[in-house]
C-alpha cells in the first residue's frame, strides 16, 4: 500500500506541493501524512515514530544532534550544550536572545528551525517526496494569561517553520487534530490534550454517523514540565539549599536563600539559562555563608558539573514511577553518592493535586462555553503522557461522572490525526 502511493506521488511530483504533519511538542515530537486515507507516522529514529524534542550542540564536531541522540549525550556525559522543551519558550523575549551554541551565535528560533529542518529532510528521505507546506499542531493558548504573546508565539512558530525550508505552513489545533483520529461514539465529548507545556480542552457532539461538531475550545499554559517542576521544588530542590537561612556577610542577621535560583533550575526550559558564571558565583557565596553548608555544596557542584539536565530527568523518572507504584524515589546520585529524595504516592499528590485542580476547573470552563453540562458527557478522550497521569484521571472523572475515559491513543492521536488532515 506504502509502496503504491510512493510511487504513484512520484509520478505527481512536478504537478502539485506536499504537506508533511508534524506534531511539535514540548516533550516529543512526531510528523507524518495520510496513505490511502490512513495516517502514516513516520520513522523518525529505527523503530521509532516519536522522538524527544531535544536537541544537544556538540562544541567539537559542530554538529546538533536531536531525539534520543542527544538525549543519550547528556547521559552519557559528553562535552556539549543540551537544550529541551523549546516550544515553552515561543512567544517569549528568550526566544530571540543569541547563546553560543556549539561555536555558533544562534537564537533559538534557528535552533527549532534546525530540528524542524532535520524532521523535513528525514521525511523526505523516507518519502522520497518534497514538503513545501507543512500542517502543525498548536495549543489553543501557548500563553493563557496573555493573548499578545499567545499571537506572538504563533508568529514565533511560523517563523521557525519558514525557516526550516518550508515555504508556508498551516496551524490546527491538536484536540482537534486528536479528535479527527479517534474513533466516533454518539454523544457529547471531551478532549483532553495535556502536553509537555500546556493543557487544551475541546468540547464536541458526535451522531450516529460519527460526523462530529466542535462546539468549544479552551486551555492554559500548564502541563507536564509545570509538575517535574512543582515536583522538584517540594521534594528536591530542598537537599540543594531551598528554605536554608544565609547569614549576613556584615552583622548577625540571617535571610533564605533566593527563591528564583531553585525555581530556575526546576524548570526545563530554564536550565540553560542558569548555567551561567554569575550564577555559580552566587551559589559559592551561598554555601559560604550558609547555615547548611552541606546542602548549599550540592547545589555548588550541580551548576558547576552543569547537572540541572540530569536532575530534571531524574524528577520526570521518580514522576513516572511514582504514578505507577506508592513507594518510588528521585535517584540523585549523580550529584552525590547515595543521595535519593523519597517520593511516595502521597507526596506526588500534594505536589500534583493543585496543578490537577486547575486543569478540572479549565476543562469546566470549556464544558460552560459549550453550554454542554458535565454530566451529559459520556467520553473523555485522554490525549498526551501527563494525561495518563492518575490524579489527573481522577479529577476529569469526577467532573465528568458518566463518561468513559479512552486513552487508547493518548500518545499518537495528535500526530494522526494531523496526517490524516495532509489530505484534505
Amino acid at each position: 500500500m506504502l509502496t503504491d502511493f510512493l510511487t504513484a506521488n512520484q509520478t505527481a511530483k512536478a504537478k502539485r506541493m506536499h504537506t508533511l504533519a508534524i506534531d511539535f511538542g514540548t516533550s516529543n515530537s512526531a510528523a507524518g501524512l495520510s496513505v490511502n486515507g490512513a495516517p502514516w507516522l513516520i520513522e523518525m529514529e529505527p523503530g521509532e515514530s516519536t522522538l524527544p524534542t531535544a536537541v544537544f550542540f556538540d562544541p567539537h564536531s559542530k554538529d546538533m544532534l536531536i531525539g534520543h541522540r542527544a538525549v543519550r549525550a547528556l547521559i552519557n556525559g559528553e562535552e556539549g550544550r543540551f537544550l529541551r522543551a523549546l516550544k515553552s519558550l515561543l512567544g517569549t523575549p528568550l526566544l530571540h536572545e543569541e547563546r553560543r551554541l556549539g561555536g555558533e551565535k544562534l537564537t533559538f528560533v534557528t535552533v527549532i528551525a534546525r530540528f524542524l529542518a532535520e524532521l523535513k529532510q528525514r521525511a523526505e528521505a523516507a518519502t522520497r517526496l518534497t514538503f513545501t507546506q507543512a500542517l502543525s499542531g498548536r495549543p489553543v493558548y501557548f500563553h493563557s494569561a496573555d493573548m499578545a504573546r499567545n499571537a506572538k508565539a504563533e508568529e514565533d512558530l511560523r517563523a521557525c517553520y519558514l525557516e526550516a525550508g518550508f515555504e508556508s505552513v498551516t496551524f490546527m489545533y491538536e484536540p482537534i487534530a486528536a479528535l479527527r483520529a479517534t474513533a466516533p461514539v454518539e454523544g457529547f465529548g471531551l478532549i483532553a490534550d495535556i502536553g509537555g507545556g500546556t493543557s487544551d480542552f475541546t468540547v464536541f457532539k458526535q451522531d450516529a454517523a460519527g460526523k462530529s461538531e466542535v462546539l468549544a475550545s479552551h486551555g492554559l499554559r500548564l502541563g507536564g514540565t509545570d509538575f517535574d517542576r512543582q515536583i522538584s521544588i517540594e521534594t528536591v530542590m530542598p537537599h540543594f539549599g531551598a528554605g536554608s537561612n544565609i547569614r549576613d556577610s556584615f552583622g548577625k542577621g540571617t535571610q533564605p536563600a533566593p527563591k528564583r535560583l531553585f525555581n530556575e533550575l526546576a524548570t526545563w526550559q530554564l536550565i540553560p539559562f542558569v548555567d551561567a558564571p554569575e550564577t555559580r558565583r552566587l551559589a559559592r557565596d551561598l554555601a559560604q555563608f550558609g547555615e547548611e553548608p552541606d546542602k548549599l555544596a550540592r547545589l555548588v557542584n550541580v551548576l558547576e558539573y552543569e547537572l540541572g539536565h540530569d536532575v530534571a530527568f531524574a524528577v520526570e523518572s521518580g514522576k513516572i514511577n511514582a504514578n505507577k507504584a506508592a513507594e518510588a524515589e528521585i535517584n540523585l546520585t549523580m550529584v552525590e553518592p547515595r543521595l535519593k529524595a523519597p517520593l511516595p504516592a502521597q507526596t506526588l499528590a500534594q505536589a500534583m493535586r493543585p496543578l490537577a485542580q486547575q486543569i478540572k476547573a479549565e476543562a469546566s470552563n470549556a464544558l460552560a462555553l459549550a453550554d454542554v453540562p458535565a454530566a451529559q458527557v459520556n467520553r473523555v478522550i485522554l490525549v498526551g503522557g501527563s494525561a495518563l497521569m492518575g490524579l489527573v484521571q481522577t479529577e476529569l472523572a469526577a467532573l465528568c461522572p458518566n463518561a468513559s475515559l479512552d486513552a487508547e491513543n493518548a500518545l499518537t492521536a495528535v500526530a494522526a490525526g494531523l496526517a490524516l488532515s495532509t489530505a484534505d
